[in-house]
């Protein structure tokens, strides 16, 4: 090979996931230990073999996923298309319908936990390929190692995967972070499975789930939860805290526009629409800070969080309704 040859040979791209997360990885058919390349991943076991992207191995189970290998490798996929660049400067010059307003003191009190427990501990952030609301509060904290895998690529994302499979060895990690997540899979139960099968011993999770909320995933959306129901999703965990994260105001927003959407019947008229409900409804997400720790915004939230740590014990369902703190 002549060195002008060598010099245009292209760089292997290094994976985007460390050595210790390169460690604990394992095959989404049969759990056995992975043998992780730079071209691609092989079961130790039985015959997989999953290949690697741009440095992100896509772990994938074709058999059993609603999502398919060759959807990232030849970059077919549609789901979770990241807007425009025009459309993000668009809207982002509109005012917001939406308020988290918990987001960020609960994400801090999440990593106080983690670190009282671990000086260094590793967490798994499912569906990361963007931050969520409020998530920079612990993503800067440099003594936290994050995980962060989706079923699309972007800017954070380390590994693909399917929730429902994911492709780690029992009690891998302190802590999981679910943001947003839980309504766009088929069985939101199996995957608070899997969290809390890779969970170590007193791991702790945060999730944040949506009740009072129109579709926004298009296809991909399929389920929401009342308050209980998103405690009884998570009835292997103790409760460290729960509520709303969203209001009713947020709640009401969202209603109003989607109501004018209703009438909307083109492209162009949707994105007027939602223009004018922009312009129009964005001041009713303040009415939260003042509705937020109210009994009644248990039964219309338009959104619920809930910070738990791993636990042997099962939430009854006799215990669970004993749990209603809402106004009726």
């Amino acid at each position: 090979m002549t060195p002008s040859t060598a010099l245009i040979e292209p760089a292997k791209p290094t994976l985007k996931c460390s050595g210790r997360v390169q460690a604990m990885l394992e095959c989404v058919r049969c759990y056995a230990a992975l043998k992780v390349g730079e071209g691609r991943c092989d079961c130790s076991q039985c015959d997989a073999s999953y290949p690697v992207c741009d440095g992100i191995p896509v772990l994938i189970d074709n058999s059993t996923s609603l999502f398919q290998t060759n959807d990232f490798t030849e970059r077919k996929a549609t789901f979770f298309r990241p807007r425009s660049r025009a459309k993000r400067l668009v809207l982002s010059a509109l005012p917001e319908i939406s308020h988290n307003i918990r987001a960020k003191a609960n994400y801090r009190k999440f990593a106080e936990l983690l670190l009282a427990r671990n000086k260094r501990p590793i967490v798994l952030v499912v569906g990361g390929s963007i931050p969520g609301k409020g998530m920079n509060e612990i993503l800067a904290c440099g003594d936290i190692e994050f995980v962060e895998t989706d079923v699309s690529f972007g800017p954070r994302t380390s590994l693909i995967c399917d929730a429902h499979q994911l492709p780690f060895s029992p009690e891998s990690f302190d802590g999981v972070l679910v943001q947003a997540v839980l309504e766009h899979v088929l069985d939101p139960h199996r995957c608070v499975e899997e969290i809390y099968r890779v969970l170590n011993a007193r791991g702790l999770v945060y999730a944040e789930t949506p009740f009072m909320q129109q579709v926004h995933g298009r296809e991909y959306d399929f389920t929401r939860f009342t308050h209980l129901g998103h405690r009884r999703l998570f009835r292997k965990f103790e409760e460290i805290s729960s509520g709303a994260a969203c209001g009713p105001g947020m709640a009401l927003a969202w209603s109003y526009t989607y109501f004018l959407l209703s009438f909307a019947s083109s492209r162009i008229a949707r994105a007027i629409v939602i223009g004018f409900a922009r312009l129009t409804a964005f001041w009713v997400k303040y009415f939260d800070f003042l509705l937020i720790d109210k009994p009644a915004a248990l039964d219309s939230a338009s959104g619920y969080y809930f910070i738990g740590r791993k636990s042997d014990k099962c939430l009854t369902d006799q215990g669970l309704i004993r749990l209603y703190k809402g106004a009726f």
